[in-house]
């Protein structure tokens, strides 16, 4: 199982309160538990009706927080999902301020361009270290 969603709540599969059980679902039936985190979510410019799922991404916190619901959950494998998708304001690559006639691009002020990129090389550390421990 693969909650894709980068958005906390967006559907049942994507809501971090739910991964626990969720992975001890399928560990009792031989199913594999993928869940997907992101940095944050903002789709509007592609879907305007919703804003509801809007997740800001509080300086990497929101990303902090769901790498570590995922890491609670103790899974084999975690996935970003979009990391590219830059109007959906879930990419992960080095990001400076941009503005366009019909977009303002998300960056990562007050952080560094490559914020996200080096969370990311944390956490993937963090994870490896923990999954190590858990499959002994």
């Amino acid at each position: 199982m693969y909650t894709y969603f980068a958005s906390n709540g967006f559907s049942f599969g994507s809501s971090h309160q739910n991964w626990k059980a969720i992975k001890a679902f399928c560990d009792a039936n031989n199913l594999l538990f993928i869940p997907s985190v992101g940095p944050g979510y903002v789709d509007t410019a592609v879907r305007p009706w919703n804003n509801h799922n809007t997740r800001n991404r509080v300086n990497g916190r929101y990303y902090e927080t769901s790498l570590q619901a995922a890491l609670s959950a103790r899974p084999e494998i975690v996935t970003i999902t979009s990391f590219n998708q830059w109007h959906e304001g879930t990419q992960i690559e080095r990001a400076v301020p941009k503005k366009t006639m019909e977009h303002l691009y998300l960056d990562y002020l007050p952080n560094q361009p490559d914020h996200y990129l080096q969370l990311t090389r944390q956490w993937a550390e963090t994870f490896n270290k923990e999954k190590d421990k858990w499959l002994m």
